[in-house]
């Protein structure tokens, strides 16, 4: 059943392709701050990427609940956004491949798409799967981007402490893989970068480049990000001066910055959404003062 899901390229021997790890991009599940999208888009456009292996869209996906676009011009239909779900051959910048699995989140047949990807893994030689994501924290934009770093095995975690006790949160096909692949005794590793809940629908390039770093130490790449750097800095300007611009805006970072220097200096607190004897907002109080920066933020972003 496993092979009807995907087919390897005409002109490609997965026997003969170099092993090397994969990451891991479904579009669809939210994604705060498009940490993700940002991350991929850059190591595509920064690379020369092939190709090897893509599956069958029209078996995974509802095509009535979001529907791609086709364009009509004057009288006809003169092109047709057909979705792909690719895997991607790409080598740093030392000459190491890796691979980049990437397109929409299927909307049916997890299991087999997860048996697919595992088939996959082995007839290419991958043995380590990794993942990056935002999700929206009740954290500033001024303090390091910090991550929950979740995986099949402990040692693929290092000495990252957990952010959240035992939650249940909605799935999605990255976590289902993580999982399946740990009970195989298979490695996968993800990232879920804190994103300021404030940009979580804007674009938030430090998150990206946190998540590219995070995926360098684990797998020993040296991946290109010196675009993604300049425009993490260009974001962090452009998100300054709004900030400097609105007052209730400026308060209501400095009220995160406090509960993040409090959370600092009381490690031994589970959450960053602790407080520590002082009176803050609540993330629906400062998400209110927010609407007036994130409308902003979108007519920049979208002139």
């Amino acid at each position: 059943m496993t092979e009807r899901l995907y087919r390897y390229e005409v002109d490609t021997d997965p026997t003969a392709l170099e092993p090397g790890p994969m990451i891991v991009a479904f579009d669809g599940f939210f994604d705060a701050g498009m940490a993700q999208r940002l991350l991929v888009d850059h190591l595509l456009e920064a690379s020369e990427p092939t190709v090897v292996a893509s599956f069958d869209v029209d078996a995974l996906i509802d095509y009535r609940s979001r529907r791609p676009v086709i364009t009509f011009d004057a009288n006809r239909y003169t092109d047709y956004s057909d979705p792909a779900l690719v895997l991607y051959h790409l080598t740093d910048r030392d000459g190491q491949s890796y691979y980049v699995l990437t397109g929409p989140e299927p909307d049916y047949r997890w299991e087999a798409v997860v048996a697919a990807v595992i088939t996959i893994m082995d007839e290419v030689g991958i043995s380590l799967a990794v993942h990056a994501h935002g999700i929206p924290m009740a954290v500033p934009h001024t303090r390091p981007v910090g991550m929950t770093v979740h995986g099949s095995d402990e040692r693929l975690i290092g000495e990252h402490k957990p952010v959240f006790g035992t939650v249940q949160v909605p799935a999605s096909l990255a976590a289902l893989l993580e999982l399946r692949l740990g009970e195989t005794d298979r490695d996968a590793v993800g990232f879920s970068l804190h994103v300021p809940h404030y940009l979580a629908q804007s674009t938030f390039h430090d998150a990206a480049l946190t998540g590219l770093n995070a995926i360098v130490d684990c797998t020993g790449l040296n991946l290109p990000n010196d675009a993604l750097a300049e425009a993490a800095r260009e974001g962090r300007l452009q998100i300054e001066r709004e900030v400097q611009e609105n007052d209730e805006v400026r308060e209501a970072v400095e009220a995160l910055e406090r509960q993040y220097d409090v959370h600092l200096r009381g490690l031994e607190r589970p959450s960053l959404l602790a407080g520590e004897g002082e009176s803050l907002p609540s993330a629906d109080e400062l998400g209110a003062d927010f609407e007036d920066f994130l409308r902003t933020v979108d007519e920049t972003d979208n002139p």
